[in-house]
């Protein structure tokens, strides 16, 4: 009997304690994983290969402030700006759908290639958008859900803007980072409310990244003192404030994910303790052959590390292959989450988790067995 051999029996002696401690370390594991990619998800947004080089300007009282369209021009002329189209989000209801899964923008179909060259649509269905001032595209993962087709009539009821649409599907795109939006002429939509000459926000496209910072602060200076002031920022500067009003998720999902392993500590050492409670006249045994404390708290420790290892194994692993290889999470969530990914930081938090479980649920079960005298060990009834 080797030593190796010798652990893996004492820690599968009662097979179906060490199942359902394996399994309960697997499953709060999974969910300790899927916490965290949620917050992450919430928390970071996603960029594309585009972001960097994009500016988003909006009204420096609030977003829902509008700006004037004659904006447009002065944004042109700033040096360093290589396009620039308006960017305003409708809000429209999509039939009798009351919870909405994609988002209408309007803005100037043909700078939009210029600003998102990671969107791709073929070139006859761009070109007969262009035409189409009530055309419009529709991202692929939502002509996937609605089985729409080219020619297809879009009603959308408004409830922010005071006005109702019906765009016509000239053509689909796919490639960005969320392919569920639907986008069309922003000149149908100030057709629609009563030519008000009014736009959400301004995409900005800088020539390069030195520039940037100059951009930025051209595009503040240019509207100062102005009724209309605004407030440039890069992509994701503009991504983060808009995360930001979630408020605290970061600390209730942590807090959730505390008492997750506070409460798989817990199960752990208690299945440990009986296990070794068990084992004291064995334990006994050992140490009056010679094996040192240290020795038996290796033993002890291996047995716990050992079935914390394998239940990290399935439920970390799984986690990993569930949310990156395994579904479509963008499906089964309704499109709440684009994208689901257990990165390679959450894999290292959730194995030192596992890690820390091993030797902590291991610890009191070993210091009882250490302090416990031979004689007081063979005295324990099996």
């Amino acid at each position: 009997m080797t030593i190796p051999g010798f652990i893996a029996k004492n820690a599968l002696r009662n097979k179906r304690r060490a199942a359902l401690c394996v399994l309960s370390v697997a499953v709060s594991l999974f969910l300790l994983v899927m916490l965290q990619v949620a917050v992450r998800e919430m928390t970071v947004p996603p960029e594309d290969i585009g972001a960097a080089l994009r500016v988003i300007v909006r009204n420096k009282i609030s977003l829902a402030n509008l700006l004037p369209a004659r904006q447009r021009q002065v944004l042109e002329k700033i040096p360093g700006v290589e396009a620039a189209t308006p960017f305003t989000f409708f809000g429209g209801q999509f039939r009798d759908e009351k919870f909405m899964t994609f988002a209408q923008f309007a803005l100037d179909p043909v700078t939009m290639p210029a600003l998102v060259a990671e969107m791709k649509t073929p070139r006859d269905q761009h070109e007969a958008w262009v035409k189409n001032v009530r055309g419009c595209i529709v991202g692929k993962i939502t002509a996937e859900k609605y089985g729409m087709k080219m020619g297809d009539r879009l009603p959308f009821t408004g409830t922010i803007w005071p006005c109702d649409l019906e765009l016509t599907v000239m053509g689909f795109y796919e490639g960005t980072i969320d392919d569920r939006n639907v986008f069309f002429h922003h000149k149908y939509l100030d057709e629609a409310s009563g030519s008000l000459g009014q736009v959400g926000t301004w995409w900005v496209k800088v020539r390069s990244i030195e520039e940037m910072p100059t951009v930025v602060e051209e595009i503040n200076k240019a509207f100062e003192n102005t009724s209309a002031e605004v407030r440039a920022e890069t992509e994701r500067a503009f991504q983060m404030s808009m995360v930001s009003m979630w408020g605290n998720i970061k600390i209730l999902i942590g807090s959730i994910s505390t008492v997750v392993v506070f409460t798989l500590v817990l199960v752990s050492a208690s299945t440990m303790s009986m296990a070794i409670r068990e084992r004291f006249r064995e334990l006994a045994v050992l140490k009056a052959l010679g094996f040192q404390r240290w020795e038996l708290f290796g033993f002890i420790l291996a047995e716990s590390f050992g079935l914390a290892f394998i239940g990290a194994v399935l439920g970390v692993g799984g986690a990993w292959w569930l949310f990156n290889h395994g579904v479509n999470i963008s499906k089964i969530t309704g499109g709440i989450f684009v994208t689901f990914e257990v990165t390679p930081r959450i894999l290292g938090i959730s194995s030192l988790v596992a890690a820390g479980l091993g030797v902590v649920s291991s610890f009191g079960p070993a210091l009882a067995a250490a302090r416990m005298s031979v004689v007081d060990g063979l005295k324990t009834l099996d």
